[in-house]
């Protein structure tokens, strides 16, 4: 069975920062670039960032460049996102997602979400 599990969300002040974590499924993991989307209730859903397997290539949203970091690393099997500098409009839920490439618009797996929340 496929699964992405995403960790490390939680209430943080504007200004902080936040690690999230998303374990990949070995059966996939090499196979599959992996991606971070948001969601905030009522809003549609929006891609953050992008990493491909290999070679490496990474996008990010003009919403978050600078401040948020993605990663990858081969070894765990595990997709970072490391936010920094945070305001109040990250807060959202964040899932991730495997898809064949980052410029692709079909998403094959998906994680649960955690929730991350930003106080001014």
């Amino acid at each position: 069975e496929v699964q992405l599990v995403e960790s490390g969300g939680g209430s943080v002040q504007a200004g902080g920062s936040l690690r999230l974590s998303c374990a990949v499924s070995t059966l996939i993991f090499d196979d599959y670039a992996i991606a971070w989307l948001r969601q905030v209730p009522g809003k549609e859903r929006e891609g953050v960032s992008c990493i491909s397997s290999r070679p490496t290539s990474i996008t990010y949203a003009d919403s978050v460049k600078g401040r948020f970091t993605i990663s990858r690393d081969n070894a765990k099997n595990t997709v970072y996102l490391q936010m920094n500098s945070l305001k109040p409009e990250d807060t959202a839920v964040y899932y991730c997602a495997a898809i064949l490439w980052c410029d692709y618009d079909k998403y094959d797996y998906w994680g649960q979400g955690t929730m991350v929340t930003v106080s001014s």
